[in-house]
């Protein structure tokens, strides 16, 4: 599929500079991203961007950025027979045990599932959120391939450039 819209990401302001980067996924690795794999990981809406970023405890101090985004190559996890083709399904993707298969195996399900949609040319994922208080309709993109150019292109938006001082 191919998705264009507005995307929002809610950042520790620690790492309110690099608001491009995918280094903390990269670093620790994420539910659809190995340690060592770059990815972005945004929402559709501010709210959802909220509740991912503040899983845990109270609402911690959070830097709310927002991005344009015009992406080809976009796999839609909502799509059943899809997800089935590609040797997932819905209960798999929200297992909340991806941490401890990560820890146990190296690669959790889901990163597995992730590496071979992007080895098969997609540039993201879209997912349902699994954060605390998610509906059906917070959805995130995970994306792997991102740049500031056609087909994977993001921008971010800060027309007064805030977020340089």
């Amino acid at each position: 599929m191919h998705f264009q819209g507005a995307l929002y990401r809610a950042l520790n302001p620690i790492y309110g500079r690099e608001q491009m980067s995918g280094r903390g996924a990269e670093l620790y690795g994420g539910r659809f991203n190995r340690k060592g794999t770059s990815a972005l990981y945004l929402s559709l809406s501010v709210m959802t961007a909220l509740r991912e970023a503040n899983q845990a405890g109270s609402l911690q101090p959070t830097t709310l950025v927002s991005y344009d985004a015009d992406i080809e190559g976009v796999f839609d996890s909502r799509d059943d027979a899809a997800l089935k083709a590609e040797g997932m399904d819905a209960v798999a993707l929200r297992d909340g045990r991806w941490r401890d298969q990560m820890k146990t195996t190296g690669e959790a399900q889901t990163q597995a599932f992730a590496r071979r949609l992007a080895a098969a040319g997609y540039n993201g994922l879209l997912v349902s959120s699994f954060a605390p208080g998610a509906t059906m309709a917070d959805l995130n993109l995970v994306l792997w391939t991102w740049s500031a150019t056609p087909p994977c292109r993001l921008t971010l938006i800060d027309d007064e450039d805030r977020l340089s001082r």
